[in-house]
């Protein structure tokens, strides 16, 4: 009992550090609240600037894609139990997030800057659209499975763990991959877009393109049905004309 609540406290701490981690992220892309943000006084050489941003953005997206390979979740479990793998990932994950929060240099420079109030408006709205669909896409598969807390609490209640079928909810039949585009419309949704976001925003994307094909060869080598899937649904955007066969 004492090894099942204590796997249950550790997949519970692990949420509550991402869920922290998530607000504090829609602050930090948004210049909202939080001590430091995206776009804080720039500091320092600019070229120092971005070795140390590029190197933060690199370490996440390999912490973020490299732990969630098959290959790497087979010979994680064979030092933590199966039943804390998608917790200990969801907390590297966090943790990752927060260094770069901690650490993330601002160049300075200006893209672009929109004054007219309609414009800034609906920029604004599509930020907030983005951050909303990230969440609720993660409800619409499964918020707890996806975060690891179903997996220990299953566990406390001696339960055996089961793994999703793969199914086609609401959004994602109208795209495949509706939480990446959610974080596109958080990332490039801003009436001012400094040096600072676009490359931000730009890495961020590159990444999720990439991100898309690793998780989508997995998805088929687990899913046989996923191939026909990709043939029916767009990957990202609405009503975009799919190849036949």
């Amino acid at each position: 009992m004492t090894s099942r609540f204590l796997a249950f406290l550790y997949g519970a701490a692990s949420y509550a550090v991402f869920f922290a981690t998530f607000l504090y992220a829609i602050g930090f892309v948004g210049n909202l609240v939080v001590p430091k943000s995206l776009d804080s006084p720039a500091e320092g050489p600019w070229q120092t600037a971005l070795a140390i941003d590029l190197g933060l953005l690199a370490l996440f997206a390999l912490q973020h894609s490299l732990m969630a390979r098959p290959a790497f979740k087979r010979m994680l479990t064979r030092v933590v139990s199966p039943v804390i793998e998608r917790s200990t990932y969801v907390l590297a994950s966090s943790l990752a997030l927060l260094l770069l929060f901690w650490l993330w240099r601002p160049l300075g420079g200006v893209v672009w800057d929109v004054q007219n109030d309609i414009g800034v408006a609906l920029l604004y709205a599509g930020f907030a659209f983005g951050w909303l669909l990230v969440l609720v896409t993660t409800f619409v598969i499964d918020h707890f499975d996806l975060f690891g807390l179903r997996q220990v609490w299953r566990h406390l209640l001696r339960q055996p763990q089961q793994d999703l079928k793969f199914v086609e909810p609401v959004l994602y039949r109208v795209v495949r991959h509706p939480l990446y585009v959610g974080w596109f419309f958080a990332f490039w949704c801003t009436p001012t877009m400094t040096v600072t976001h676009l490359l931000f925003a730009v890495m961020t994307t590159a990444y999720i393109l990439i991100a898309i094909q690793l998780e989508e060869r997995d998805l088929m080598n687990a899913h046989p049905e996923y191939a026909d899937y990709r043939k029916k649904v767009p990957m990202l955007i609405p009503g975009w004309p799919r190849k036949t066969a």
